[in-house]
Parts: C-alpha cells; structure tokens; sequence
C-alpha cells in the first residue's frame, strides 16, 4: 500500500519523483528533479475538465478510464525504464484521483509508492512558507563586472553558504543576461527552485546573495526573499573600470553579434540613441571593448543610485588584480569582523 507524506518528509524520501499532471501544468512549475509522467495529455486533459463541468463526476471518471486504460502498459514501462530500483514518488494537483491511480497501477507492478499529501498544491503552500523563513543575508555587492558571480562561487569553495539567484534564473541580470544561457524557468518554477535550495541552508550562518533588482530577467525574485535582501548589508568589490571591461569581455566575447546588438538596442532610451549607435558600430567591427564602455556609463549610474537609495551597512573590498579566491578571503575575512563588531 502506497504511503501519503508532507511535503517535508516527501522531498527527503528516496525515490524518483513522477509528476503525473499533464505536460503544460508541469512546464507551469514543477518539483526539482520531477519526471513528467503524464496520466493525460494537455488535449485529454481539457477533454475531461469540459465532460466533468457539463456532465458530473462520474461521467469525467469514465472518460478518463477510457482514454487512460490503454496507457496502462506503457506507463509501467516508462517506470521500469526510470526507476530500476522501482522505488517511487507520485504526485498529482491535489494528490487525488491521478496520483492515487498511478500509484495503485504501479504497485501493482511491484513498485514502492509514496504519494505527496495535498500534491503540488500543498508543495507549492510549502514553498511560500520556506521562503519566508528569515536567515541572516549578506549581500554580495559591485558594479557590473567586478565579477561578483566568480567570487560568489569562491566564497561558496571555502565553506560559506551562497543562493545564486542567476544561475537559478538562467541569466545575468542585464539586457545582455540571457546570452549563450538555457531558456529561463517560469516565475514559479524559479521559486521552486529558490526554496528548495533556501531549505537546505543553516539559518545560524551567512548566506551571501548577489545584489540584484527585483527581475533576474524574466524570473521575480519573491518578495520573502528580496525583502530580506534589501534589509541586508552589503560587502561590495571594487575594481579597476580597465579591469572590468576586461572581464565583461571576456564574459560576453563569445556571444552572437545579432543577439548583442539586439540586447543594445533594447536599451537605446536608456542609454541614449547616440551611444547605442556608437556601441552597435563597435560591436559590428567586433571590437566589444569600446561598446562594453559606452554601456556601463548607463549601468554605473543606475548602481550608484540604488546603492545611494539603500539605509544598510556599506563595505567595500578594493579588489584590483586580485583572483576570485583572493578576492572571495577578503570578503568573507571583511564580513566577519563586520559581524563581529
């Protein structure tokens, strides 16, 4: 018999997690490391929506039996080929009637089911209630390319605990963010995504975030999480603007020329028709050192006027010619006698 665990207990379980909601609710969002294993279609499944809203329940129950009887075997299979230790998570909207077929089916096949109470709905009430628990942030400050993302990671590498917000949203931050990453996750998969990872973090120490506005692209950073990061002190880097443009170029040097002056021109009323020209004509010659300048006149300015705005701590580590790791020491070295203090 399958068993029914809360969201806290069903994550920690062993076991392949299937999600068995059609194929567009899963793209909505979805747990970490679910499978899509759809007991519907997204055709089948507005099938039964509009029989169950026109003719009643028995009748959707039915038309679902219908179109599901003959998946029956491949689905097994399908879990065979996954879950060689036939050991498994099922869950459905709101842990019902799907979940609790797939899991029948499947332990019938001679699988070890456990079944998520109140399905991705009470996930979902779960991950607004871990991302509003309160840990102590330090953010990671600096202008454009003084490479906080490499020192976020070495700080990571000497022990500390870092959320990398980009790397969950799948880009940078900046008009030019998305370029040679993956597409981005919905707003709601990248808070799936935060709270599982926020879950994980030790709420007596540090965690370092990157400084970012409240859109990483596309993705809202939640407003349990920004709140405690605006609340937060920062420990900024400073570096050479030379050095900067250096790492920039480095960082974007292998993007396509189309998707550079498409991400420059669409900040042409930001930065001025005449220097989104200037920058393009750069950027056409392949010379990004001259364009990369032209560009962070703009962001500079928006930097030094939210950091201005900000009534937290302010630290700043010079950090010129110093690698990520050494850079990474005189922060976390910084930040705690800061606390200490």
């Amino acid at each position: 018999m399958s068993c029914l665990l809360s969201s806290v207990d069903f994550l920690t379980t062993p076991g392949l997690i299937f999600d068995v909601r059609s194929p567009a609710e899963y793209e909505q969002g979805h747990i970490p490391g679910a499978m899509c294993l759809p007991l519907f279609t997204n055709e089948e499944r507005a099938k039964v929506g509009t029989c169950y809203k026109r003719q009643g329940k028995e009748a959707a129950v039915e038309l679902g039996l219908t179109i599901v009887g003959p998946k029956l075997a491949d689905f097994v299979l399908q879990a065979k080929t996954f879950s060689r230790d036939r050991t498994v998570r099922v869950h459905c909207w709101r842990g019902g009637m799907r979940s609790n077929s797939m899991a029948w089916l499947l332990e019938t096949a001679g699988f070890q089911v456990t079944v998520l109470q109140g399905g991705y709905k009470g996930f979902r009430r779960w991950v607004r209630e871990t991302l509003a628990v309160q840990k102590p942030v330090l953010t990671l400050g600096g202008m454009t390319g003084t490479g906080k993302t490499a020192v976020l990671h070495a700080i990571a590498a000497q022990g500390e605990q870092i959320i990398d917000l980009e790397a969950l949203a799948n880009h940078r931050g900046s008009s030019y963010g998305a370029l040679g990453l993956p597409p981005q996750p919905t707003t709601e998969q990248f808070e799936n995504l935060l709270a599982v990872a926020w879950a994980k973090l030790d709420a007596h120490r540090p965690v370092w975030i990157e400084a970012e506005s409240r859109m990483v692209g596309t993705c809202r950073i939640p407003n349990e999480i920004f709140d405690q990061m605006q609340a937060a002190p920062i420990v900024q880097l400073e570096r050479s603007r030379a050095e900067r443009i250096a790492i920039l170029t480095d960082v974007y040097g292998q993007a396509e020329q189309a998707e550079l002056i498409a991400a420059t021109e669409r900040i042409t009323r930001r930065i001025g028709g005449l220097a989104a020209k200037q920058a393009i004509a750069h950027i056409r010659r392949n010379d990004l050192a001259p364009a990369i300048a032209l560009v962070l006149d703009y962001y500079d300015k928006t930097y030094c006027y939210d950091l201005k705005r900000r009534p937290v701590p302010i630290s700043t580590i010079p950090a010129t010619g110093l690698t990520a790791s050494q850079a990474a020491t005189h922060l976390i070295q910084t930040a705690a006698e800061w606390m200490a203090a």
